[in-house]
C-alpha cells in the first residue's frame, strides 16, 4: 500500500520543488549509454525513447555506419551505428544492444544503435575533464565520474544538424 501523506506535506513538497526549479537548481537527469568502449551521457529531455533492437532493413549504397531502417510501431527510423559513425568497431547486434530514438523531439526519425544502456546518472556525480582537441561539434564536453571513468556528453541537436550525419549516401 502506498504511503499516505497529508495534503499540506504534499503542497510543501511541490512548493519546494518549484522554488528549486525557479532558481535553476533543478537537477537534470542524464542518460548513460555505452557505444563501443566509450561512455556517453545525454540530457534525458533529449534522449528520446529507448527500444530493444528490432529487425533492421539494410539500405544499399549508404555509408558503413548506417545500419538501416527500423519499423517502430509503424514509423520508420533511420538507424546510425554510433560506434561506427565515430570510426570505431561496428556495434554487435545482440540482446543488450538498444536503439535510442533521438530525433523525434527535433522533428527527425533518427535513431542511434548503442552497445548497451547504463541507466540514469546524476550530473552532480561528475567533474569536468579536459576537452579533446579533435572532438566533434556534437560532443559538448567531457566529464569524469568518481571511479575515474571518462564520459562524453552528446549534444543531440548538434548531431542532428551535422551535415556528415545527415548525409548517409556512400
Amino acid at each position: 500500500m502506498a504511503k499516505k501523506i497529508s495534503l499540506r506535506e504534499f503542497q510543501e513538497y511541490l512548493a519546494d520543488r518549484l522554488t528549486t526549479a525557479a532558481h535553476g537548481k533543478a537537477s537534470l537527469a542524464l542518460l548513460g549509454v555505452q557505444t563501443g568502449n566509450d561512455h556517453w551521457l545525454l540530457n534525458l529531455s533529449d534522449s528520446g525513447e529507448i527500444v530493444p533492437l528490432p529487425q533492421l532493413t539494410p539500405v544499399p549504397l549508404t555509408k558503413k555506419w548506417f545500419s538501416g531502417i527500423a519499423n517502430i510501431r509503424g514509423n520508420l527510423y533511420s538507424v546510425a551505428d554510433f560506434s561506427a559513425l565515430r570510426g570505431g568497431e561496428a556495434t554487435p547486434m545482440n540482446a543488450s544492444s538498444r536503439l535510442l530514438l533521438i530525433g523525434t523531439k527535433h522533428g527527425s526519425n533518427a535513431a542511434l544503435l548503442v552497445t548497451r544502456m547504463l541507466g540514469l546518472k546524476n550530473p552532480d556525480q561528475f567533474s569536468p575533464a579536459p576537452a579533446a582537441a579533435n572532438a566533434h561539434a556534437w560532443e559538448s564536453e567531457r566529464v569524469v565520474d568518481a571511479n575515474g571513468q571518462e564520459w562524453k556528453k552528446l549534444n543531440v541537436r548538434a548531431l542532428l544538424a551535422d551535415p556528415d550525419f545527415m548525409e548517409i549516401g556512400a
